[in-house]
């Protein structure tokens, strides 16, 4: 019975880290702040929030309102769709530590978290003032092509998706540990003061950081609207909240940590899918959220630092 249902179990699992990626690369965002300047910014899942509309703004301006089934205009558009949510997403990161965060970076740390959750409300409202608070369409721009392997049928977004997310996942770990401008960044995450008297400039990598995580954020806005079809302006607080799981699962300023809780907490949910086929009765679909939570705080009942995170002393 079990080898009847594999397919099944495979295809479900893939949606699963289709959209454990869409997770992993909202959570980069709040952990590479958090590794910078140790603030969580709760802003941040509503700037994948404008991410969903400025990809739906994009394609309206391309004239975009079916599927492209030709392949050089589809990835035409899809990469102008890409930097344009991308650039934007990333200024407005980048504006939000400007005008709400750098005023605040000497405060008590209670005074910046109260500003995020305070910008959090602006931007839903700034959305819901444009769009309105139902549900708004995007476009069907990606033809539903599927392909077999193993008797198992494997949409080719799912596949697009979850490869683009590990591509940018990637090129983010190499940029942090490889170049100038991440060791600039390690270096203040570690020590800002001392990164500041040896000449690197802190404002700049702060603002490198912000303009990094809101471009991912709009990278993951695409995405989601490629692979959900719709968008409202509340879904950056409930998908945000479920990547800073992410974030804290893997180890809250631990990138590779951030892959990592993004695609697990993709998968629980699929999980949860695949024992509901077998226990139908138990209707466990409507526990997801709430295994979401429970796994994270089994985790960190005997792993507090995450699964990657480590213990660091206290600096005096």
């Amino acid at each position: 019975m079990f080898s009847d249902q594999l397919p099944f179990i495979v295809q479900v699992l893939v949606l699963g880290l289709a959209q454990g990626a869409i997770y992993a690369l909202i959570a980069l965002g709040y952990t590479m702040v958090y590794g910078i300047i140790e603030l969580i910014n709760f802003a941040h899942g509503d700037v994948f929030m404008i991410g969903t509309f400025v990809t739906i703004i994009v394609l309206e301006l391309l004239g975009v309102t079916n599927t492209i089934t030709n392949p050089v205009v589809l990835i035409g558009v899809l990469l102008i769709t890409a930097v344009v949510a991308m650039v934007f997403c990333g200024l407005l990161g980048v504006v939000i530590e400007r005008v709400a965060y750098r005023p605040l970076r000497h405060a008590p740390r209670l005074a910046p978290l109260i500003t995020a959750i305070g910008i959090s409300l602006i931007l839903e409202d700034l959305a819901k003032l444009r769009f309105g608070s139902s549900f708004v369409g995007v476009p069907s721009v990606f033809p539903n092509i599927t392909f077999q392997v193993g008797g198992v049928t494997i949409s080719w977004l799912n596949v697009i998706t979850f490869l683009v997310a590990v591509v940018l996942m990637i090129a983010l770990q190499v940029l942090i540990s490889r170049t100038k401008t991440g060791r600039a960044m390690r270096s203040v995450a570690q020590d800002r003061d001392a990164a500041s008297l040896m000449g690197v400039d802190v404002d700049r990598t702060i603002v490198i950081t912000f303009f990094l995580g809101g471009a991912l954020a709009g990278a993951a806005g695409l995405i989601w609207g490629l692979e959900i079809k719709q968008t409202v302006f509340y879904v950056g607080f409930q998908v945000g909240l479920i990547a800073f799981t992410a974030a804290v699962l893997g180890g809250i300023g631990n990138i590779v940590g951030a892959m990592f809780g993004g695609l697990i907490i993709g998968l629980i949910p699929a999980t949860i899918q695949i024992l509901d086929f077998y226990f139908p009765g138990y209707q466990l679909t409507r526990w997801n959220e709430a295994a979401i939570f429970a796994v994270l705080i089994l985790i960190l009942i005997f792993r507090p630092t995450g699964l990657f995170g480590q213990q660091t002393p206290d600096k005096v």
